[in-house]
């Protein structure tokens, strides 16, 4: 059965947020579950978000937005802590390579089921097995300056072009561009090539839709996003089997933190790439 990617992505999707101590910042990203049992068969369930946004968040618990289905239907905006630091030590791993982060999760059962498959992340060949060079069109997902698609949390999709060359998926350009609208907040969020998305002009015919990477850093004036492609997240997610985590590193990224929101608007602000 053929795979609604969007809607899939979408039900993976969650903001990670840490408010501080002064009632009055939020800071915030997108993140994105990843089904991955360890290597004797135990369930895990691995989020992944842009390495940034833990690194800029100096406290030492964050918060999941998931969103839980209610009985007589709706959905019901549940954050739940997510333990990030632990003293002088921070719990989730960081590429070595890339703005990357992942971390081992207890996400609630609903969303558990909601992870994807590891399959779903492209790995070397896939870029060059589909044809995808500049011009192919790709989504996004996240929280732009913090707000979601409605008061329950869904996050919002966004679409735009591939605008850079080349897209070889190496270490040596580990980063597409993408021509499309992110602000602060989307630092996270998954990029994906859809079924039905727009090819370039004698492109041929896409394969498997698959997650083509994450937004590591937004220029909103210009209407361009930075992409880690997906080879690098599943390069960290194997090094939750190889390594403890390392030793948190100071935050001091060179990131703002946006004021709080008007009265009006979804109560939270963003760490600005």
């Amino acid at each position: 059965m053929a795979v609604d990617l969007p809607l899939a992505m979408i039900a993976a999707t969650v903001k990670v947020e840490q408010p501080q101590a002064s009632g009055n910042l939020t800071i915030l990203g997108t993140g994105f579950l990843v089904n991955d049992p360890k290597p004797d068969g135990t369930p895990r369930i691995v989020l992944v978000t842009a390495g940034h946004v833990f690194d800029n968040m100096p406290d030492a618990v964050a918060y999941i937005d998931y969103r839980l289905a209610q009985p007589g239907g709706g959905w019901k905006l549940s954050p739940q802590p997510l333990p990030i630091r632990s003293g002088a030590s921070r719990l989730w791993i960081k590429s070595p390579e890339e703005d990357v982060a992942v971390i081992a999760v207890q996400a609630p059962p609903e969303f558990a089921s909601a992870a994807i498959p590891l399959s779903w992340l492209a790995d070397a060949s896939d870029f060059t097995d589909t044809g995808i060079e500049p011009g192919d069109e790709m989504f996004a997902l996240g929280y732009p300056d913090g707000y979601s698609a409605n008061p329950e949390g869904f996050p919002v999709l966004s679409a735009g072009h591939v605008a850079s060359y080349p897209l070889l998926t190496t270490p040596t350009y580990p980063r597409f561009m993408l021509d499309t609208r992110t602000y602060p907040g989307n630092s996270g969020g998954p990029v994906f090539l859809a079924s039905g998305a727009q090819r370039r002009p004698g492109s041929p015919l896409a394969g498997t839709p698959y997650v083509t990477g994450l937004i590591a850093k937004v220029a909103e004036k210009y209407e361009w996003a930075f992409v880690i492609e997906a080879p690098a997240i599943r390069r960290t997610i194997e090094l939750l089997d190889r390594s403890p985590p390392p030793s948190a590193a100071p935050g001091a990224n060179g990131f703002t933190v946006l004021p709080p929101p008007p009265a009006s608007a979804p109560a939270a602000a963003d760490a600005k790439p």
